[in-house]
């Protein structure tokens, strides 16, 4: 059975179409994945391809935190002069493991604002996608 969510007035739910056109617009975001009993939360740059996420990363704490827990969540938002939205992925992150995968991907071209060589790359596979519009007063 559907659960119906009351929303106050102000506020609109996006649609998944929505949701995804404000991922592809946009290139920052905050990824988060459980470790033990902590979250650690990450900016990361990022690209969409066929309603999924990818990143590069550099070896570290990411990475092995990943290997721990695949379940994340990742985030992102903005304003304009009359809104502020929000969109957040609950999905699975995986490791692509071939060179296809990362060249279908388009990640050999997103380029990295830290200074670091990342030659690992992921994809986050969506289990939920949602996402909402505030209007400013």
């Amino acid at each position: 059975m559907e659960q119906t969510i009351d929303v106050p007035e102000g506020v609109r739910v996006l649609d998944a179409d929505g949701c995804w056109r404000l991922l592809a617009a946009h290139d920052i975001g905050r990824f988060a994945v459980r470790i033990d009993d902590r979250i650690d939360l990450f900016p990361i740059n990022y690209l969409v391809h066929d309603r999924a996420v990818y990143f590069r990363s550099a070896p570290g704490s990411k990475l092995v935190d990943l290997g721990h827990s695949p379940e994340v969540t990742f985030e992102i938002d903005g304003q304009s002069a009359h809104h502020v939205w929000s969109v957040v992925i609950h999905g699975v992150a995986s490791m692509l493991l071939t060179d296809a995968e990362v060249d279908e991907s388009g990640l050999r071209a997103l380029r990295t604002w830290y200074p670091s060589d990342k030659f690992n790359y992921v994809r986050i596979t969506p289990m939920t996608v949602t996402g909402r519009d505030f209007f400013k007063s």
